[in-house]
């Protein structure tokens, strides 16, 4: 075996009693894991930035910083941002469940933790991590503009090619998630599309993950990946490429002559060639063909 296959998965205790630690680091040794401890927040966060473990556990109740804003600060950190946290509390009421939730907990346990419970649940949520890890992974190299996000909306993960994609059209993380929060809320199906987002960008709703994130692709109306599709795809030119991409946003051909600053008389002769080379006679027609290409990518 190689280094990587012999390496054990790494735990980060977070728990201001002794005798809590002392309990679940042995329960940890015996399944096979390997412990870091820390008894307080800030401690903590110095600890995970440090040497990055594979899951957390977290108290939710300490004092100075607690469990729930410690989570909050990991949340902030890239780095850290994909690590899964589990509450452990003596709590009980769903408010404090959901402020777990909310602060990005991906579960709770109650205390007294028992421990092949805890051992059970931190299995499934290292297991849930490696394969959105490795779909993060594959989307990184495929170079697809896609990210993912909470229930609420609130950013998980997203590519590089999201953030260059934001900072081209002056569109902020923030701006996003909020739009995307107010949609997740009508409970959309997979292949929905959010068209109504400022810098011409596009959602495409591609569904839920096993590990509960809502995922998604980021598009730029008139972008180049879109245009080199249907010019690949319907054999047109660049120009006609960009006037099938408003047909398919339902613009007329008027607002197409004002975005791509031509006459209505130029924008009708492209039509003309456009219906000539997809084998359609009018606009509904070419607009289908075209979201029927751009579903596909």
């Amino acid at each position: 075996m190689n280094a990587a296959q012999q390496r054990k998965d790494l735990i980060l205790v977070v728990d201001d009693s002794p005798d809590s630690l002392g309990m679940i680091h042995q329960a940890l040794d015996q399944a096979g894991l390997t412990a870091l401890v820390a008894l307080e927040g800030q401690q903590a966060l110095g600890i995970a930035e440090k040497m990055t473990p594979d899951l957390i556990l977290m108290d939710a109740i300490m004092p100075n910083l607690d469990g729930f804003e410690t989570c909050r600060r990991l949340k902030q950190n890239p780095v850290l941002s994909s690590v899964p946290v589990i509450f452990m509390t003596g709590l009980t009421e769903s408010t404090d469940v959901v402020r777990g939730l909310e602060a990005g907990g991906v579960d709770y346990v109650t205390k007294p933790v028992r421990p092949n419970e805890l051992i059970a649940r931190i299995r499934v949520h290292l297991n849930n991590a490696r394969m959105t890890q490795s779909a993060h992974t594959a989307l990184d190299r495929l170079g697809q503009s896609s990210f993912s996000t909470d229930e609420l909306g609130q950013w998980r993960w997203g590519t590089p090619q999201v953030d260059q994609l934001l900072e081209k059209t002056g569109v902020g993380r923030g701006q996003l998630s909020e739009q995307v929060g107010q949609w997740l809320r009508h409970q959309p199906d997979p292949g929905q599309q959010l068209n109504q987002l400022p810098g011409n960008l596009q959602l495409r709703y591609l569904g839920q993950s096993e590990a509960g994130e809502h995922l998604f692709r980021l598009l730029h109306v008139d972008s180049d990946a879109e245009l080199e599709l249907l010019k690949n795809s319907l054999h047109v030119t660049q120009r006609e490429a960009q006037v099938l991409v408003w047909i398919a946003h339902g613009k007329t051909n008027r607002e197409i002559a004002q975005i791509l600053e031509l006459s209505p008389r130029t924008v009708n002769k492209h039509l003309e060639q456009i219906f000539r080379k997809l084998g359609v006679e009018n606009r509904t027609a070419a607009a289908a063909m075209v979201i029927q290409y751009l579903t596909r990518y």
